[in-house]
């Protein structure tokens, strides 16, 4: 028999009208069907409405719609955005100005109105610039604020003079590539071998003085001024040198102990460096009464290059045997043996702006120029100059060496380093230039040739300003004898 409660409770669990399924708190009659049309209504109404729409807050949807507020429209005769947007827009930045002075003030002022132009951040901005100015490649940009960053525009090369301000005769200057008849003393007075006498030429006065004569057995070979002082020496054919004051016309004292002809020379303080034909090298203290306290032996021909090292730490020799050699102070044999050259080395010249840097030129069979680290003993670069080298000088006041020049070409070439690019080829020597040295002021340099002239050329710039050319001995240009 059935039981009545159970079927009581099941006529009550069945509704007699279909209905959602909503908590109990709500009233499920407020979701009837015929209430639909009504709710669709009002949840349209909530969605296009503007008064509650957050600015600060980004809508996604599932698909791009680019944004055009950037965009120059303009340009091709297209409106920016339809009208029915402008009532949404005027609405938003209403808000967006209400917001902002409830926050930051009353006076902030709009961030459109705070931009000079609109910004353009897509493809429609068209740029008018077509070049860039030298400027706008530094990283510093033009903002002249920014403490020690210069702007100043790029400066042109330094233009050397290509002709001579002076030429000076110079009858019997011999044309002998191993020889070293021209130098230039820390007083400004040159002096140069011709023949078997020794001449000074006053570059202040251009005043010239006969210093000595050796006689006719006798031929001068090389001449070398004392760092500091007037105390010139002679290197002669007979294997002597002639120690001489200037300032008195005198000879100090005559050392010996070479059996050849003395071609270079090279003071360090008051120690004298000679190198002979004899293929040796002799140390001379000239305070002391020995005529050499150390003999050097290494090279297997005449000795033509000799140069101390500015620090005076280290000499470098250079012989007929394709040789260059470091020694140092205290050393009988070479310390450092360089073998790359093929031809005989006379043009040696330390840097005086690297220690350890030691510029070597090679003979016709070479014709190279080659740059060394003697303080790592590593070979650093060459240079085929296309003829003889016969000498090389650094400049004191720029990164920048001269060479002179043989056969084939006869020329003086200005180089920058470490790019060896040439700044200037300078010719009117008619032969081998084989003579070169340096005023004291870094400036001027004179060369000499067996065509017996010495020609003074202006190709440094001077110590304080490196950006114009030096006017020096530029009103005093002509042709004179220096005997």
């Amino acid at each position: 028999m059935d039981n009545p409660t159970l079927s009581n409770q099941r006529n009550q669990s069945v509704p007699s009208t279909p209905s959602l399924n909503v908590p109990t708190t709500m009233s499920d009659s407020s979701f009837h069907l015929e209430n639909l049309p009504y709710r669709t209504m009002h949840i349209n109404r909530m969605i296009n409405s503007s008064y509650n729409r957050s600015p600060s807050r980004t809508i996604y949807s599932d698909r791009f719609i680019p944004s055009r507020s950037g965009s120059n429209f303009a340009l091709f005769d297209i409106s920016n955005s339809p009208t029915s947007t402008e009532g949404k827009e005027d609405g938003s930045g209403t808000y967006n100005s209400l917001l902002r002075a409830a926050l930051f003030g009353p006076d902030t002022p709009d961030k459109k109105d705070s931009l000079d132009a609109p910004a353009c951040r897509n493809i429609f901005r068209y740029k008018t610039e077509t070049k860039r100015s030298l400027h706008s490649l530094s990283p510093f940009g033009l903002d002249d604020s920014v403490p020690g960053i210069s702007h100043s525009p790029v400066k042109a090369p330094r233009k050397v003079p290509r002709s001579p301000y002076k030429v000076l005769d110079a009858p019997a200057l011999q044309d002998d590539f191993y020889l070293n008849l021209v130098d230039w003393s820390s007083t400004n007075v040159l002096a140069v071998g011709l023949g078997n006498c020794v001449y000074l030429w006053n570059a202040c006065s251009s005043k010239v003085t006969k210093l000595c004569d050796l006689g006719i057995d006798d031929s001068v070979c090389s001449v070398s001024w004392a760092q500091r002082g007037t105390h010139l020496a002679v290197g002669t054919s007979d294997g002597e040198v002639e120690i001489w004051d200037a300032s008195r016309c005198q000879r100090v004292r005559t050392m010996e102990g070479h059996r050849l002809r003395v071609g270079a020379l090279a003071w360090s303080s008051s120690l004298l460096s000679s190198g002979s034909r004899d293929k040796s090298i002799l140390q001379r203290d000239i305070r002391a009464p020995d005529d050499f306290a150390s003999k050097l032996s290494g090279h297997k021909s005449e000795v033509c290059g000799l140069k101390w090292s500015y620090d005076n730490r280290e000499l470098a020799s250079g012989g007929n045997d394709n040789k260059l050699f470091v020694w140092n102070q205290h050393s009988t044999q070479p310390v450092l043996k360089y073998c790359e050259h093929n031809a005989a080395v006379k043009a040696i010249a330390w840097s005086p702006h690297l220690h350890g840097l030691l510029a070597s030129g090679g003979g016709t069979a070479d014709r190279c120029i080659r740059f060394w680290n003697t303080t790592t003993n590593t070979h650093l670069s060459c240079m085929d100059t296309g003829s003889q080298v016969c000498n090389l000088v650094w400049s004191k006041n720029v990164n920048e060496l001269v060479s002179t020049h043989g056969y084939s070409q006869n020329q003086i070439i200005v180089w920058r380093y470490p790019t060896m690019s040439k700044l200037a080829t300078l010719t009117g020597h008619t032969y081998r230039v084989l003579y070169l040295a340096i005023s004291p002021d870094g400036q001027t340099i004179v060369t000499g040739a067996g065509d017996e002239t010495l020609r003074f050329w202006n190709v440094f710039p001077s110590p304080k300003s490196q950006n114009t050319d030096s006017e020096i001995g530029a009103s005093s240009f002509g042709r004179t004898t220096i005997r």
